[in-house]
């Protein structure tokens, strides 16, 4: 074999050597970091992180003991599963890591464990951002193609810090993202019940028409975009403004409790 040859076959054996040895690694830290999800995710919840659920978290606060301890265990499952990295907004805090855990924990709280497997990324930006995809900028947007979750930080807190006005940026966004998970082929797919979902494409259609075509609706505006935007705004006034909600539209609001296996008048112990 001449040198040309023998160094053509030297190279490709040095390149195979690399990739076998990059894939060793990939799957290695894979399992690394599997074993830590495992082990961490079923570790109780800190006392710092149940702290941060106190002071800031109302739907927390208002829950049974019994209901607490399961709600403190689904954040940090989530929490644990997810990615969470920062945009702009500086080192990522345990506040943020806390709430917006829980922000998704409350709207599956009623179902079997969800935790939104096909979105492992939280991407957190401190005030609105420009997507190149849009070409617009946003308070929070999701991308089922890529596992992404993406929220602004300000526009986050500024959502619960007053919790009757029905526009949530947490709540929201955890609303579409439940949306496009119940449509994803893995583990938790379909999870949200079918008829149910039927019957809220008829009634999305219905009040998405009254939004356009009458005045003095119930819901703002923007849940008339489509049917996506329905259910996320729909959401926001659901956890927002139940009892107003269930005046004004009452099959709609008896439908979502079904749907998410939960009532908030009755979490909030209010006056129907």
């Amino acid at each position: 074999m001449s040198s040309v040859g023998v160094f053509m076959w030297s190279a490709l054996g040095l390149i195979v050597g690399v990739t076998v040895l990059s894939i060793f690694r990939d799957i290695v830290t894979h399992f690394i970091d599997d074993f830590k999800y495992r082990v961490k995710s079923r570790q109780p919840l800190s006392a710092k992180h149940r702290s941060i659920l106190n002071k800031y978290s109302a739907y927390y606060k208002l829950l049974s003991t019994a209901d607490r301890a399961l709600f403190e265990r689904r954040v940090q499952r989530f929490m644990f599963a997810k990615r969470f990295i920062s945009r702009g907004v500086g080192p990522i805090t345990d506040e943020m890591r806390v709430l917006i855990s829980a922000s998704a924990i409350q709207l599956t709280f009623g179902l079997t464990e969800i935790y939104l497997s096909n979105f492992d990324k939280i991407l957190v930006y401190p005030n609105s951002y420009y997507s190149h995809i849009t070409k617009k900028y946003h308070l929070g947007e999701v991308n089922p193609r890529a596992g992404i979750i993406i929220l602004s930080w300000k526009s986050f807190v500024d959502g619960y810090a007053d919790p009757t006005d029905s526009l949530n940026v947490g709540i929201h966004e955890m609303a579409h993202a439940i949306h496009f998970e119940n449509r994803i082929l893995n583990e938790e797919y379909d999870f949200l019940d079918i008829e149910l979902m039927e019957l809220l494409k008829q009634i999305t259609a219905r009040e998405i028409w009254n939004i356009r075509n009458l005045d003095g609706h119930f819901l703002r505006d923007y849940a008339a975009t489509n049917a996506y935007e329905f259910f996320a705004v729909s959401l926001e006034y659901f956890f927002e403004q139940p009892v107003q909600f269930k005046q004004e539209i009452p099959d709609l609001y008896e439908l979502l409790v079904r749907l998410l296996n939960q009532d908030p008048i009755r979490i909030y112990k209010l006056a129907s």
